[in-house]
């Protein structure tokens, strides 16, 4: 390992002497969130990144392994969304004095579960929506707003964000999803590593099969 270091997603800032980047998983507190070992996010804080989430929702965020979140990053849940099946969409029964009853979850537009895959890169202040699922090896590009599901290995961008292309071909993506390298041991992924940042894609193709074999 490098620098006689080994890996540590438990640690708060995997960068020594910096604190705009942390990983994301030791600092979470609210049961509702769930996060992967390694997956970091260019600020100090996560949990002021996901808004409008109450627990009297249920909703979860999930979010995988090695994902990459930039600054400005927000995760809107269902606590965002107003009732849209009546003649208004005033909060009335959030606010003091209105006498109103919260609506029941059948008039409310919830989506469920909001859920992040592995090796995830989300760039900066891009806006992910409620119930969203974002596939495997998925990049979102600066300033998208997310609000459908993204399949794996796939470039979005804009807003609304769009399909701009797979990142690779569809044999490579099975490959990819077959070998999910980010639930190897820490000692198997640094192995790896030659492979993992290899750009010469058919070279990295052979190897995965060679390795799935």
């Amino acid at each position: 390992m490098k620098n006689g270091k080994i890996p540590n997603p438990n640690v708060i800032h995997p960068i020594k002497g910096y604190e705009k980047e942390i990983y994301i998983k030791p600092t979470i507190s609210k049961p509702n969130i769930i996060v992967g070992d390694f997956s970091y996010i260019a600020d100090s804080d996560f949990e002021s990144h996901v808004t409008h989430h109450y627990e009297w929702n249920g909703d979860k965020l999930i979010i995988g392994k090695f994902c990459q979140i930039a600054a400005g990053v927000e995760f809107v849940m269902n606590g965002a969304n107003h009732q849209m099946n009546a003649v208004s969409t005033f909060p009335f029964y959030t606010l003091e004095g209105w006498n109103m009853e919260p609506p029941v979850a059948a008039d409310m537009p919830l989506k469920g579960d909001t859920i992040v895959g592995n090796d995830v890169w989300i760039g900066q202040n891009a806006t992910i929506l409620p119930g969203v699922h974002i596939g495997d090896g998925a990049v979102i590009g600066a300033n998208s707003t997310v609000g459908k599901d993204i399949p794996p290995y796939t470039i979005v961008v804009g807003n609304p964000a769009n399909v701009l292309r797979k990142r690779f071909d569809d044999e490579m993506i099975e490959l990819l999803l077959k070998f999910k390298w980010w639930d190897k041991s820490i000692e198997e992924i640094d192995s790896l590593i030659p492979v993992l940042t290899c750009s010469d894609i058919d070279t990295v193709k052979n190897k995965i099969r060679e390795l799935l074999a």
